[in-house]
């Protein structure tokens, strides 16, 4: 199967790169396919194409050349073609003639944009610099929509410097949100034992579906990898490199026949993150420990102590203080996640007032 990324890159080059080269031979610009779409992250199957699917391209101008941008779609209108490779290139959704400060789109898979309206339209920020709280208010999977994909043309780099400044979490943005899971973790290690004990066999797969995602979340930031939305998030997971341990654990817990089990294939899944943390030089980790919670018969991870150690390693104040990271691991809600100015509103009523603001 061809992949949306190369259908794209293919469709760019072989029209839309002669069409702008014709009608603003000097321009200088970026060309690439990234924002939303399953192609985007290279996950797309045949199943992907049965809607909002087909050849995309976003062109990238500088601000001052923005001011082209009308004559260029014009040019883009005229010459277009109503298909390729037997692909349509005209979309209904998109409307006509759809323009914003910075960005205009037409009924066909070419957009015009420059780099801040983009990275706006992502995550709700200017070019930056960008402050932790900014980093906060931005979800994994729109920062991975920015840094996947594929760039055809890149005039001047600055599409990859973008790139670049946005590859991964600062250093105490990403010690915040590990230390949030962590958190997470501790309030619940040992309901899955609890619940388990007082014949809840349905509410113990709850709690342990929950401590896996957990998990799985602290394996991504471990790693340093951006964590995908639910449609792609095992698939993603499955690719990481400790996910050949984790992976038979976090399977047992899910299929676990018992609580025992269940709880059992969890504390050892934590103590091989825990571990993995302090092999990867992360600040403030601390070495795990399973124990039984206080004088009960439930085997756990010292969560709560290891939390502490990486929120103690945080260097700024105002993050080391806040109850929770990031707007993911505030709330799992799309139309918060996919509405940038409404994360930064949630994020904003948690982070402190700041001095001389």
């Amino acid at each position: 199967m061809t992949t949306g990324l190369q259908l794209s890159r293919r469709f760019y080059e072989s029209l839309v790169a002669p069409i702008i080269a014709r009608a603003l031979p000097q321009l200088s610009y970026a060309a690439a396919r990234l924002g939303d779409g399953s192609e985007v992250l290279g996950f797309d199957t045949e199943m992907s194409a049965d809607h909002n699917y087909g050849p995309t391209v976003q062109i990238i101008l500088d601000a001052a050349d923005f001011a082209h941008a009308d004559v260029l779609m014009a040019a883009l209108d005229a010459q277009l073609p109503e298909r390729f490779e037997d692909w349509t290139i005209r979309y209904e959704s998109l409307g006509r003639h759809v323009r914003a400060d910075g960005w205009h789109t037409s009924d066909h898979g070419a957009e015009l944009m420059t780099l801040e309206a983009l990275l706006r339209r992502q995550v709700g920020a200017a070019l930056g610099p960008w402050s932790n709280a900014d980093w906060l208010s931005f979800p994994e999977q729109r920062l991975l929509t920015l840094i996947a994909g594929a760039v055809f043309r890149d005039d001047g780099g600055q599409l990859a410097d973008l790139r670049q400044r946005l590859d991964y979490f600062p250093r105490d943005v990403r010690l915040l949100r590990l230390a949030t899971e962590w958190d997470a973790i501790g309030e619940e290690r040992a309901f899955v034992g609890r619940t388990g004990e007082l014949g809840d066999a349905l509410g113990s797969r709850v709690i342990g579906s929950r401590l896996v995602e957990h998990l799985m979340r602290i394996a991504f930031l471990v790693e340093r990898r951006y964590a995908p939305y639910p449609k792609w998030f095992g698939t993603a997971f499955a690719r990481l490199d400790s996910a050949t341990v984790l992976q038979p654990l976090l399977a047992e817990a899910l299929e676990a026949a018992d609580w025992q089990q269940r709880e059992a294939a969890i504390a050892r899944a934590a103590e091989h993150l825990a571990q993995l943390q302090l092999e990867h030089g992360i600040p403030g980790a601390v070495p795990p420990r399973i124990a039984s919670y206080f004088t009960r018969p439930f085997q756990v991870i010292n969560a709560d102590a290891i939390a502490a150690g990486l929120r103690g390693a945080i260097a700024d104040p105002m993050l080391r203080q806040l109850p929770v990271g990031g707007i993911d691991q505030l709330t799992a809600m799309v139309p918060i996640l996919t509405a940038p100015e409404q994360a930064r509103r949630l994020v904003a009523a948690l982070v402190p007032d700041q001095p001389g603001e």
